[in-house]
């Protein structure tokens, strides 16, 4: 219910649609509220004057006509005086004006509070870090089975990578623009914050022709086209601890004494003499002379046989081969045999044994 004491004369509502009307082609869906004391001929002069003004129609409410309704016109049962700030002390009126004024203070404590806050910029999304105008670039060319192609990076001037366009094949041809448009969502990726890490992860060992045997000396096997760029990328932009991570190492680096992975592990020796007895060292050299007898007497130390299932015997961990691709004749996973592969169950090479 709402308590108004400062109501519209029904003849205003009148009026205002007449104002109104001229500029509506339609109707007005406005209701005239009346009050309760209006007489049957108030209501008819009400419907002349619309008829008047040019209303269309007219729609009439009279005030208490039902049992409920969601307007009322009566006067409030708390009367205030004709001055806001006299009210009689101990009232309902007071206790009423004091509960504004309180919420009245807050509300405008809490405006002063997020007013003087320093306003900060709220970053939604990704944003977009645009390459400059003028930027350095790199191109390789490479082969992948009887595939041909070039790779553009550009760069930032912190030397990151921001585009890259990858042209293979003739221009024209299904492989041409599907690479084209790959290129175009890679370079939206890398300049809208995706980490080059995370390309790698996800296209790095996809098998799909063409595939096989490439003309880069530091990555000699490709699974695919998306493999090798990926992982040519990796080798030129990324760090040796988060390539290592991620399997995709050189053919140098593979071919180090130590691999990524392999820690060396040293066989303690046991039952060795740690110094040579002098009779033995004479015996040793060849200049026995008296005492030879003595020395020829003396026995050696022989080694003790070593424990298998002792602590020196520790298992070599052993870099997971995650880049291994699978043999062409027969199917299985390959081994790794240096910078090459070789197939466990027929023999067969990656093409370098």
């Amino acid at each position: 219910m709402l308590d108004g004491d400062n109501t519209i004369h029904y003849l205003g509502h009148v009026r205002m649609m007449g104002a109104v009307q001229p500029f509506i082609s339609g109707a007005i869906s406005k209701t005239v509220n009346l009050p309760e004391e209006v007489t049957v001929e108030d209501v008819e002069q009400l419907h002349i004057d619309a008829w008047k003004m040019g209303i269309k129609a007219v729609a009439v409410y009279r005030d208490n006509c039902k049992v409920a309704q969601p307007l009322s016109t009566t006067k409030s049962s708390i009367e205030v005086d004709a001055d806001p700030d006299v009210v009689p002390a101990g009232s309902e009126a007071e206790a009423h004006a004091r509960e504004l004024n309180r919420k009245i203070a807050g509300l405008e404590a809490a405006l002063a509070h997020e007013q003087s806050r320093t306003t900060e910029t709220v970053v939604v999304g990704a944003v977009r870090e645009r390459l400059p105008r003028r930027r350095k670039s790199s191109t390789f060319a490479f082969r992948v089975a009887d595939c041909e192609g070039y790779v553009t990076v550009g760069e930032y001037e912190d030397g990151r990578p921001g585009e890259v366009f990858m042209k293979v094949s003739k221009q024209g041809s299904t492989l041409a623009g599907i690479m084209d448009a790959f290129s175009i969502s890679v370079s939206l990726g890398l300049q809208h914050g995706v980490p080059l890490a995370t390309y790698v992860r996800k296209y790095t060992n996809m098998r799909f022709e063409p595939a096989g045997i490439t003309d880069d000396a530091d990555l000699r096997i490709a699974t695919s086209l998306v493999d090798y760029i990926f992982r040519r990328l990796a080798v030129d932009y990324l760090p040796l601890d988060e390539r290592a991570e991620l399997g995709v190492l050189s053919t140098s680096e593979r071919m180090q004494p130590t691999l990524p992975g392999v820690e060396e592990t040293a066989t303690q020796s046991s039952g060795v003499v740690d110094a040579i007895d002098p009779v033995v060292a004479t015996v040793l050299d060849g200049s026995a002379d008296d005492t030879g007898a003595q020395a020829a007497s003396v026995p050696l130390a022989v080694p003790e046989p070593a424990d298998p299932s002792g602590s020196q015997f520790q298992p070599v961990s052993r870099a997971e081969p995650r880049d291994a691709p699978y043999c062409y004749q027969c199917g299985n996973a390959m081994q790794r045999a240096g910078s090459c592969y070789v197939c466990a169950s027929c023999g067969t090479t990656s093409g370098c044994s």
